[in-house]
C-alpha cells in the first residue's frame, strides 16, 4: 500500500512538472546531476525517514538525469558539522532542523522551533503563503545556501522523567536535557537546569540519573528511543516545541547549475514530502501514545497559568534576542504579525481548525524596532 501510494503521489507531482515548467528548448540536452546528501539523523532516529523520503520522491522524478545518494547521518560527518559540510560544498545537500544551529545565529532556532509559538498548521501557512519561505532563503542565503522547507511534525510529547512535574514550581532544581538556547534561558528563568545531549545520550543519562527528565521529540520518536523503558512521567504540553521545521540545506553554487525545471522539481518534491511527513508522524503518534500510556506512565499537564508564566519569559528573550539581532526581529515580527492577522478567522473556525491563539503575545511594535 505504501509503494502504490509512492507512485501515486510520483505520477501526479511528475504530470505536474511535464505540464507546468517543460523546457523551453525541447532539443536541449539535459543536465545530470549525481549529487551527495546527508542528515542531522541517525538511522536510529525516525526522524530521518524526511530525507528518506525526500531521495526517494526526487530519484523517482529525476529520472536517469538527476539522482540523489543518500548517507544516514553521522556516517559522513557529525551532525552539528552538516551545517559547514553543505555550505563548503563537500557534501551537496542536508537535512536539517534549524534548532542546531543558533551558535552560528539565533535566527535558525525561530525557522526551526520556537517556544509557545507557530503550530506547524501556521509554519505552512507562514511559509507558503505569508512571506516565510522569502524569510527563509535571507537567513540560509548569508551562509552560501539554499533552505527548501522539506518536513515537520507537531507538537512534541512534553518532558519525560522520573519526578512529576505538576506545575512549574516542580522544575526548580531539576535537570532536564533540552535543545535550544532560548528554551534554555526560559527554563533557567523557571529554575531548571538545561543540560545538552545527543539524542544518542538521552537513554543512558536518563538510566544512570545523571539528568533528571529530558525532552525529546514526539511520541513516536521518543518510544523508538525506548524511553518509556526508563521514565515513569509525561508532562505536557511541550512549551518548547509546539512543532518542529526541517529543510533539505543544497549548496548554493550546485543550485546555480540546476537547470529551471530542476529547481521547480525540487521544490514541489520538497513540498510534497513536508505534507507526507507531518502525516506520516502524526498518525504513527496514534500507537506510540498508547504504547506509552499502557506501560503506566502517567501524565500531568500544565496549568493556563504556568504557561502564561512561561509566555512571559518567552517574549522577554524574544525582544532581547530582537534588540541584537535584525533579522531574528524580521523574522519573528512576520511570524507574530501573522498570528495577529490571522486571529480573527481563527477564533470564528474555533474549535475546529488551525490550533490556538497566544492571548499575551510579545509587543510587535518592540520587535518592529529592531528591524534595521
Amino acid at each position: 500500500m505504501k509503494k502504490m501510494a509512492l507512485k501515486m503521489l510520483t505520477l501526479i507531482l511528475v504530470g505536474f512538472l511535464v505540464y507546468q515548467v517543460a523546457p523551453g528548448n525541447a532539443g536541449e540536452k539535459p543536465k545530470k546531476f549525481r549529487l551527495k546528501m546527508s542528515s542531522v539523523w541517525s538511522s536510529g532516529i525516525q526522524l530521518i525517514e524526511v530525507d528518506r523520503h525526500f531521495v526517494k520522491l526526487v530519484n523517482n522524478m529525476g529520472g536517469d538525469n538527476f539522482k540523489i545518494k543518500f548517507f544516514d547521518g553521522g556516517t559522513m560527518v557529525p551532525a552539528f558539522e552538516l551545517f559547514d559540510t553543505v555550505a563548503n560544498g563537500t557534501l551537496d545537500m542536508g537535512g536539517d532542523w534549524g534548532g542546531y544551529w543558533p551558535g552560528k545565529d539565533e535566527v535558525f532556532n525561530i525557522i526551526g522551533s520556537h517556544p509557545l509559538g507557530l503550530s506547524i498548521h501556521d509554519y505552512m501557512l507562514w511559509i507558503y503563503q505569508g512571506g516565510g519561505f522569502d524569510l527563509i532563503q535571507e537567513a540560509y542565503g548569508k551562509y552560501g545556501l539554499i533552505a527548501l522547507p522539506f518536513g515537520g511534525h507537531g507538537s512534541e510529547s512534553g518532558i519525560r522523567g522520573n519526578k512529576p512535574i505538576n506545575s512549574i514550581e516542580d522544575i526548580k532544581g531539576m535537570k532536564i536535557r533540552m535543545g535550544g538556547k532560548l528554551q534554555g534561558k526560559v527554563l533557567k528563568d523557571l529554575g531548571g537546569v538545561q543540560v545538552n545531549l545527543a539524542g544518542s545520550e538521552v537513554y543512558q543519562a536518563l538510566e544512570k540519573g545523571v539528568i533528571d527528565a529530558s525532552e525529546y521529540n514526539i511520541p513516536s520518536v521518543d518510544l523508538m528511543m525506548g524511553l518509556q523503558e526508563i521514565t515513569k512521567y509525561w508532562a505536557s504540553p511541550a512549551w518548547h516545541a509546539p512543532c518542529a521545521i526541517f529543510s533539505v540545506l543544497i549548496n548554493k553554487k550546485v543550485w546555480e547549475k540546476f537547470a529551471p525545471e530542476q529547481k521547480e522539481m525540487l521544490k514541489t518534491a520538497a513540498m510534497a514530502n513536508f505534507l507526507w511527513s507531518y502525516t506520516f508522524f502524526e498518525y504513527n503518534n496514534i500507537a506510540a501514545t498508547k504504547a506509552f500510556l499502557d506501560k503506566g506512565i502517567q501524565m500531568t499537564k500544565l496549568s493556563d497559568a504556568d504557561l502564561a508564566t512561561i509566555q512571559e519569559s518567552v517574549n522577554k528573550h524574544t525582544l532581547d534576542v530582537c534588540k541584537t539581532n535584525p533579522l531574528f526581529a524580521k523574522i519573528a515580527y512576520s511570524q507574530y504579525k501573522f498570528l495577529q492577522d490571522f486571529k480573527q478567522w481563527r477564533s470564528i473556525a474555533d474549535p475546529f481548525s488551525h490550533g490556538r491563539t497566544i492571548a499575551n503575545p510579545p509587543d510587535l511594535e518592540a520587535i518592529k524596532q529592531s528591524i534595521k
